[in-house]
């Protein structure tokens, strides 16, 4: 599987964490920021977005809360980011609402915790069925 990850200077150290488990058995596209420097987390959102919606592709988007990459991300048509803060969470985003970038708060969990969250965000699919209309009904 292909991943695309992108953080602020909040989500550096989670970033390179989960580049680190996940690096031997998926393809991971960085798309930055590669400091933990004071940056604008709009500028990679939208990044993340426009290649997440171009290539077909998941996302993960990092900062303090993951609310702010996840607002910015949100802009972009097609595209359904999800704040997840555990696990279970994270499965429900992609069973029921066909989330395609998962949002986590650096900030909030553990290395652990974001492990367990990717993991169960990239290894579950959407359900469709009854989910399907109301996950169209999302962009207007």
């Amino acid at each position: 599987m292909k991943i695309c990850i992108a953080n602020d200077h909040a989500g550096y150290d989670l970033k390179l964490e989960i580049i680190n488990n996940f690096k031997s058995k998926h393809e991971i596209i960085d798309l930055g920021t590669d400091s933990s420097q004071s940056v604008d987390y709009p500028d990679y959102a939208h990044k993340l977005a426009n290649y997440v919606s171009e290539n077909k592709v998941v996302g993960i988007l990092i900062c303090g809360s993951g609310n702010g990459v996840s607002m910015a991300a949100n802009k972009h048509v097609g595209i359904r980011a999800a704040l997840c803060w555990n696990k279970e969470i994270s499965k429900l985003a992609r069973l029921h609402n066909d989330a395609n970038v998962l949002s986590l708060p650096a900030r909030y969990i553990t290395k652990k915790e974001a492990n367990d969250i990717v993991h169960d965000f990239i290894n579950t699919s959407f359900e469709g069925g009854r989910h399907k209309k109301r996950a169209d009904k999302i962009n207007c």
